[in-house]
């Protein structure tokens, strides 16, 4: 599989996506029932909100990343500097969390970089 960067951040994403819903479906089904609008006012709200922001803004850094890949343009160095610093700091933080699932995406960055 040539093109599989972006397609596994997005999976990734998903997984993360399903686990916020999992873990914290009470907590948005408190947003619902609040209006939606103005209702992030507890630590526990905040960090369900956030769970799902973050699953969220890596599907959308993976669409970014895989059509890059399909119109055989390289990744900037900048993503994958900043989503190695993102994915370090997630894993020092939060070492039993999923920020691992990232790394093999981040060296196939840093791979595909280099001359063939």
């Amino acid at each position: 599989m040539k093109n599989w960067i972006g397609k596994w951040l997005m999976f990734v994403a998903l997984g993360h996506t399903a686990v916020a819903i999992a873990l914290f479906s009470n907590g948005y089904r408190e947003v619902m029932a609040q209006g939606f609008f103005n209702t992030v006012h507890t630590e526990k709200i905040g960090l369900a909100v956030w769970f799902m922001l973050f699953g969220f803004l890596l599907f959308i850094a993976g669409m970014l990343v895989q059509a890059l890949e399909k119109h055989a343009l390289p990744i900037p160095t900048a993503i994958g500097v900043a989503m190695l610093l993102l994915t370090v700091l997630g894993v020092a933080l939060m070492p039993t969390s999923g920020f691992w699932l990232v790394i093999p995406a981040i060296v196939a960055m840093f791979r595909k970089r280099r001359p063939q």
